[in-house]
């Protein structure tokens, strides 16, 4: 199943939610993760373009080639943050999932999975780490120069309205309802 209803949405308290502090503003961090010159590995990055336009307020959008251990600091101040990259091995359109930290397995490194970033705040000693989620889209060519897969974009146009969805209700326990994949 591809297709969400948006009007199927969660419906969660107050208490179900992460609080609103001076300390750690409650916001969500979208961090859309590919190149837009290696085919589908574009994913990401033309998610974030359809998403950019009407974001949400106290919603940020972060887009870049990879993620680095710098990419820890971001996600400091965030109370949820939200993955999207491409991803092989799909059967589905996308898949959702909420992810935990991971440590590193080397000291240094130029390209992390989420898990591993959130395992850098930990070895940081950051005191907050944001509920994470990764959106997985459905890819399969990421060859230089290409454009994207017919299948690839039939996925962004299905993770876009889910995606929609997701920032449409930034609430931790609504999007571990909707993990899927």
């Amino acid at each position: 199943m591809d297709r969400l209803d948006p009007a199927a949405g969660c419906a969660v308290s107050d208490s179900d939610s992460d609080s609103d502090t001076p300390e750690r503003p409650l916001h969500l961090l979208v961090m859309a993760i590919g190149n837009p010159s290696r085919g589908d590995d574009a994913l990401g990055p033309l998610l974030a373009g359809r998403l950019a336009p009407d974001l949400p307020e106290r919603v940020e959008l972060l887009v870049d080639f990879q993620l680095q251990v710098e990419h820890a600091l971001d996600l400091e101040r965030a109370a949820l943050a939200l993955f999207i990259d491409a991803q092989v091995g799909l059967t589905d359109s996308f898949r959702f999932a909420e992810i935990a930290p991971q440590p590193m397995d080397a000291a240094f490194s130029h390209a992390l999975r989420p898990e591993k970033v959130l395992g850098v705040m930990a070895r940081l000693g950051l005191p907050h780490r944001p509920a994470a989620f990764v959106l997985g889209v459905r890819a399969s060519r990421f060859e230089l120069g290409e454009g994207l897969s017919a299948t690839a974009s039939d996925a962004l146009d299905a993770a876009t309205t889910f995606t929609r969805t997701l920032l449409a209700q930034p609430d931790p326990a609504c999007w571990r309802s909707l993990q899927r994949g």
